[in-house]
């Protein structure tokens, strides 16, 4: 351990959940030293060799290197939590191998979990091989994520939007679907809408074309909660999604990209 106190790095290239993540670490864990912030992943190797931290907080999706190749690394030398938006083969290899992570945006039951067992694991020393063992796991079953292939750079991993007089952290796999309105964008999740500034097309250009998809000039629909389409008389297709009560209509102009549902 460096010091008195333990010390600790936080890598992330939304530098508003990386500051969102150093309050939160600061009121569940005061003694805690944050001893720099990096933006991405070549910025966090650089910040482990010139810090030596005790732990460093990994976003897994970063520019340059993602946060399992900052890990492999940086080797048993700091012990890792990674932080994610939620990707199912990570979080089951970490499960499967004991290994730190928290889901964004970090709520404070979770992270207050992950900071007793990195006090229990700096009082027993050395970090021990679960990470090793996770990061080959991550290997076999998400090669992209565990660095053996593309990682697409700049996708939104969450979104903040305006709830009321909240502001709402929103994970983009919690997204039934956006629809433009007015000067907003409506954010319709299970549990209700929200509102972002961003417009529909701005908004698209950031969004993982494999997993969204405009269906009308002012809405994108999340194809993982596509339940069921239906196609009238007229040729003009509806979808019912999973986890919404309302359907969604898709105009004549994407029609042709529901043809084989």
């Amino acid at each position: 351990m460096t010091g008195a106190k333990p010390t600790a790095i936080v890598a992330d290239d939304e530098p508003r959940l990386a500051e969102y993540l150093v309050e939160r670490l600061r009121a569940a864990w005061p003694e805690l030293l944050v001893a720099g912030i990096a933006a991405n992943g070549p910025e966090a190797l650089a910040l482990i060799d010139a810090e030596g931290p005790d732990i460093a907080f990994l976003d897994i999706r970063m520019p340059g290197l993602t946060g399992i190749e900052v890990a492999r690394a940086a080797a048993n030398s700091v012990h890792v939590v990674f932080v994610t938006a939620f990707d199912a083969y990570a979080v089951e290899a970490f499960e499967r191998d004991a290994v730190d992570y928290l889901l964004k945006p970090v709520a404070d039951e979770r992270l207050a979990e992950t900071v007793a067992r990195l006090k229990a694991r700096l009082a027993s020393g050395a970090p021990g091989p679960e990470l090793a063992q996770a990061l080959a796991t991550l290997a076999r079953f998400a090669p992209s994520l565990a660095g053996g292939g593309a990682v697409q750079a700049g996708r939104l991993a969450w979104i903040r939007a305006s709830a009321g007089a909240q502001v709402r952290l929103i994970p983009v796999d919690d997204v039934c679907y956006f629809q433009a309105n007015d000067k907003y964008t409506s954010v319709f999740t299970p549990d209700g809408e929200a509102l972002i500034r961003t417009p529909l097309k701005e908004l698209l250009a950031q969004l993982d074309p494999d997993r969204f998809w405009q269906v009308h000039r002012g809405t994108i629909v999340n194809l993982g909660e596509v339940a069921a389409t239906t196609r009238d008389l007229t040729g003009r297709v509806t979808i019912a999604l999973r986890r919404r009560p309302e359907k969604v209509t898709v105009s004549r102009a994407f029609a042709h990209l529901f043809r084989q549902m």
